[in-house]
C-alpha cells in the first residue's frame, strides 16, 4: 500500500485549531492580559505567542487575525515553534495576512525541523500538493512520516 496524503488534506485547519486550543487551555489563566502584553512588549516568546493565539481566538480580546499573526511573528523569528507553525497556517489560510504559500512552506518548515508534528504533516502535505514547493512525493512521505 503506498501512502497519500491526499485523503487528510481536511487535517490542516483542523490541527490549527486543535493546537490553538490547545495553547490557550495550557496558558495561565490567572493571568492579566495587563500582565502578559507588558511580557509580550518585553520580548517573552511564549507571552508573545500566547497574546497571538488570544487575538487568534477571540479568547479575552477582540478577535484580530492581524493582531494575531503580529504576536505569532514575533515569537516565531525568536524561533518558538509553536508560533512558527501557527505564523505558517496564517499564511497558508490567508488570515491576518495575504495568502503565500512560500511563506507558509517557509515557517512550517522552521517548525517542523524542530519537531513540531503538525507542521511536519503540513509540510508533507504541501509537498503532496505541490502548494509552495515543487510537488514532491518522496519529500510528501517523509515529512508526513516525521509527523507519526
Amino acid at each position: 500500500m503506498q501512502f497519500s496524503v491526499c485523503s487528510f488534506r481536511w487535517l490542516l485547519p483542523v490541527l490549527l485549531i486543535l493546537s490553538l486550543s490547545t495553547q490557550i487551555a495550557a496558558q495561565n489563566t490567572g493571568q492579566s492580559l495587563a500582565e502578559l502584553r507588558k511580557q509580550a512588549e518585553q520580548g517573552d516568546a511564549t507571552a508573545q505567542f500566547t497574546l497571538g493565539v488570544r487575538y487568534g481566538n477571540g479568547a479575552g480580546v477582540p478577535k484580530d487575525d492581524a493582531e494575531a499573526v503580529r504576536w505569532y511573528r514575533k515569537a516565531a523569528e525568536q524561533g518558538l515553534a509553536g508560533a512558527q507553525f501557527n505564523l505558517g497556517a496564517m499564511y497558508a489560510m490567508g488570515s491576518g495576512v495575504p495568502k503565500d504559500e512560500a511563506e507558509a512552506v517557509r515557517w512550517s518548515r522552521k517548525a517542523a525541523e524542530q519537531g513540531h508534528a503538525g507542521a511536519q504533516f503540513n509540510l508533507g502535505v504541501m509537498y503532496d500538493n505541490g502548494r509552495g514547493v515543487p510537488k514532491d512525493e518522496a519529500e510528501a512521505v517523509r515529512w508526513s512520516r516525521k509527523a507519526v
